[in-house]
């Protein structure tokens, strides 16, 4: 009797315990339910991943985003992978509900018996709910949500949609983010390519990601490794021939950065800034693909084009000396431990790298680089090292290498093919910008010799003087009023005096040949009959004009001085405005950006519909000026007053031209061809761009200030030099086919000038040679273009002397004129006219 009664109220204490159990579990339950999230989320969601900035073509530029992952479908995780994580991590994965009982006694007993939970017992699936939804806190409170969540997601999701949330979402280490990230991290692969050990590794790293990380920590990858090949073995997912094979094997893993196609670094920070501005943190997370409209070899000929002029220059202006004097000749060397210390506070630049000089001879010095190599560097590979003394003076060239290079030095090399040479790191600075001129697109741009020596880009942000680079819109102007590529104007000193102040603008080279016709007045760059053009058709006039080349109105300088290019432009301006003249007269906007797809599958989120040049419009709506204007005040001093200059800081770089604003919210887009304004006449533009043929191709007697062009061997080529006063800024802008490029090149410092060494530093002789070799590569598959004559074009043949109709016995040519301004009187035989030179010496010209 009393062992039933003992057993009554064990049964009644157990229902008892079972009912309040029950209670406290429903209880619990339903407080720690309460505003869980919903686990369907998870069907959809948007996994952490950076953002990836690609070519045209989809060539990787760039990376931006703390983590990399590359999300996976289930069915593009090999099984040795999937079966290496549930062997490691949840050996009953595909037969629970969500938790497993076992592993959870087994964790609360270790925790009641250390009195502190320091294993969690979690399933993959719990860890899904807890990376997802939960913080990483260890409390009870956080382990019951995680189960009810786990639970849920069982009930919502596949297993296959699980071990895929767990496989892309989990933390490998070295910033690698699932599986497909952590293959190329450790090994360079993709998961498809991972062999046994190799799987075995990446399933034992997201339990501790940073103590058994196998760069950092080799050994204990090696004995987590093994660990896993264990599991898996006592699991039969794999062989005991398998096993006996892979746990022989090294580690075999090191550090793969991501594969980067080409360098473009101003580029992917152009289109970083668009995406931050459009999508705030979320660019770096969304997993967003941005497709730029740069093309992978145009871009590589500009970046190598761009550096190699600049060492160039740098080289032939003198040698600055060494970086910095490590210990003297007297003194004792340095110990390894020291100079390497030193040498890792450099970085290279554009292929520069530091290197400290230990010995040095006649013939040839040694040096040590970052990386404890040695080189030597010979006579022949730094003889170009005369001292620099100005900009434009230099020393003489050294006679041994001792007297140039010293043990003891920090020095900057360059390795050109098998050799080692002395650099320096340049003071100048260039930018490069190309663009297709039919509807804006950017095929290559430069900001400078290197992006990690200065992020400014002066493609897009360097306001400079345009010095002649100006005068083909100018004279477009006049061209509008009236005036021909046949008129003449006179070659001759002009001196303006203001006040106390005397402005005496003059040609470069101080020559003057009398009244010339506009076209060669353009292909000889001379400055004084760009003033007289000016005067003929007024400052307001010219400087409104210039507003239909895209110039932004607050640059533009409303003087005398304008003629000589005192307005100051960004390349991405200058280009843009040779573009107008190229494609007919359309004031085209460059844009960077192509497309915006969305990682996670949804596509395509903005595609760019440009404005485009129309070739085959045939009513112009841009008239041309009827009535000739006079040239008689050409010769007097303009009376039009205005602002002297524009105010410096109200001066515009390139905004939004670029980079537009976009409305990603309505992710349809019209695929209706949308036409640029027309600014120019389409007549203007076709005689103002065989104009700029004429620079390069010159006449019979005379040559253009471009004919280093010729080398191109095209005919559909044209452009113009520019160089302002002392040589501060030079330019070189152009087309060939439908692209148009402007180089720019000077010093960030306005107050320095390119100087000298042999000849002056010009546009024609410094930055023209940018440009042609970067039109080489860019020109390569681009077809000849033959530009039709519009309807209210004639051709005319001329007298070369007067631009009249000729007369029997003259030397002749054909110009274009619109209809209406071609001449009708003859000309004259041996007409009589003084020339005066820049002295003021006046003689007879004919």
């Amino acid at each position: 009797m009393i062992l039933i009664r003992v057993l009554k109220i064990i049964l009644k204490l157990f229902v008892g315990l079972f009912l309040c159990g029950l209670i406290i579990g429903i209880a619990g339950y339903a407080h720690y339910s309460k505003d869980l999230p919903d686990v369907t989320t998870l069907k959809d969601v948007r996994l952490q991943t950076p953002m990836q900035v690609l070519s045209k073509d989809g060539e990787l530029i760039a990376i931006f985003g703390e983590r990399r992952r590359t999300p996976l479908k289930y069915d593009e995780i090999p099984p040795i992978v999937i079966n290496a994580v549930i062997a490691t991590e949840d050996a009953r994965f595909y037969e629970h509900f969500g938790i497993d009982p076992v592993g959870i006694a087994r964790a609360m007993y270790i925790g009641l018996k250390q009195k502190g939970f320091s294993q969690g017992g979690s399933t993959i699936t719990q860890q899904v709910a807890k990376n997802f939804f939960l913080t990483p806190e260890k409390s009870i409170a956080r382990k019951v949500k995680e189960m009810i969540l786990a639970i849920r997601m069982e009930k919502e999701l596949s297993k296959e949609e699980i071990m895929a949330l767990y496989l892309n979402m989990i933390n490998f280490g070295s910033r690698a983010y699932g599986v497909a990230a952590a293959s190329y991290t450790f090994f360079g692969k993709t998961p498809e390519q991972l062999t046994v050990d190799e799987a075995a590794l990446l399933a034992g790293l997201p339990n501790a990601p940073s103590a058994y990380n196998p760069i950092s920590h080799p050994e204990r990858a090696l004995t987590r490794r093994n660990w896993v090949l264990g599991r898996m073995l006592d699991q039969s997912y794999i062989t005991q021939a398998e096993y006996d094979e892979a746990i022989k094997k090294p580690l075999g893993a090191s550090y793969h950065s991501p594969q980067i196609e080409f360098s473009a670094p101003y580029v992917a920070e152009m289109a970083r800034q668009f995406m931050y501005d459009k999508f705030g943190e979320n660019a770096y997370t969304d997993g967003y693909k941005v497709y730029t409209t740069i093309s992978k070899t145009d871009q590589i000929a500009a970046t190598e084009t761009v550096q190699k002029h600049i060492i160039e220059y740098d080289t032939r202006h003198g040698y600055r000396g060494a970086e910095k004097i490590l210990w003297q000749p007297d003194e004792a060397p340095w110990n390894s431990e020291q100079i390497q210390q030193t040498l890792n506070k450099y970085m290279c630049y554009g292929g520069i790298c530091p290197a400290v000089v230990m010995t040095s001879s006649d013939k040839e010095a040694t040096a040590v680089l970052s990386d404890k190599s040695n080189i030597t560097i010979a006579y022949q590979n730094m003889k170009w090292a005369r001292p620099f003394i100005s900009d434009t003076r230099q020393g003489a060239y050294p006679r041994k290498v001792s007297d140039t290079i010293k043990a003891g030095q920090l020095i900057w090399v360059k390795k050109t093919d098998d050799n080692w040479e002395l650099s320096q790191i340049p003071a100048v600075n260039a930018a490069l910008v190309s663009l297709d001129s039919d509807n804006g697109a950017i095929k290559a741009i430069v900001g400078g010799y290197d992006f990690n020596l200065s992020k400014f880009n002066r493609a897009t942000q360097a306001l400079r003087q345009l010095g002649s680079n100006i005068k083909p819109f100018i004279y477009t102007s006049t061209l509008e009023q009236g005036l021909t590529m046949a008129t003449l104007l006179n070659d001759a000193p002009i001196v303006r005096s203001a006040g106390s102040a005397t402005w005496r603008p003059k040609n470069s080279p101080p020559t003057y040949a009398g009244p010339l016709r506009l076209r060669i007045g353009l292909g000889m760059s001379k400055n004084v009959m760009m003033v007289r053009a000016l005067r003929a058709v007024g400052i307001d006039y010219a400087a409104t004009y210039l507003e239909r080349f895209g110039f932004p109105k607050e640059n533009i300088s409303y003087n005398e001085s304008l003629a000589l290019g005192s307005a100051s432009f960004t390349p991405l301006q200058v280009a843009r405005a040779y573009s107008v003249i190229t494609n007919g007269g359309y004031l085209i906007s460059p844009y960077l950006i192509e497309k915006i797809e969305e990682n996670d599958g949804k596509g395509l989120i903005y595609q760019h519909q440009p404005l485009i040049a129309c070739h085959n419009c045939t009513d112009d709506d841009v008239i041309v000026g009827a009535t000739p204007v006079s040239l008689d005040n050409v010769e007097n001093e303009s009376t039009e007053l205005g602002n002297e200059e524009p105010e410096q800081e109200n001066l515009k770089a390139d905004d939004n031209i670029i980079l537009p604003d976009i409305d990603t919210e309505n992710k349809v887009t019209d695929v209706t061809p949308k036409y640029a304004p027309h600014t120019v006449n389409s007549g203007i533009a076709f005689i103002m761009k065989d104009g700029l043929r004429s620079i390069v191709f010159g006449g019979s007697d005379w040559q253009g200030t471009a004919w280093r062009v010729k080398a191109l061997g095209r005919k559909d080529v044209g452009g113009k030099t520019g160089t302002t006063n002392s040589s501060k800024d030079v330019w070189f802008s152009g087309f060939g086919g439908n692209i148009v490029t402007t180089v720019w090149m000077g010093f960030d410092d306005h107050r320095r000038d390119l100087g000298r060494t042999v000849r002056a530093e010009a546009g024609a002789v410094t930055a023209n040679p940018i440009w042609v070799d970067y039109m080489k590569v860019a020109l390569k598959d681009v077809p000849v273009i033959e530009d039709v004559k519009p309807a209210n074009v004639i051709s005319v043949t001329i007298d070369q002397k007067t631009g009249l109709l000729p007369q029997s016995g003259s030397k002749t040519m054909s110009e274009y004129f619109i209809k209406g301004t071609e001449p009708t009187t003859y000309a004259t035989q041996e007409v009589g006219t003084k020339v005066t030179d820049s002295e003021g010496n006046t003689s007879e010209l004919f």
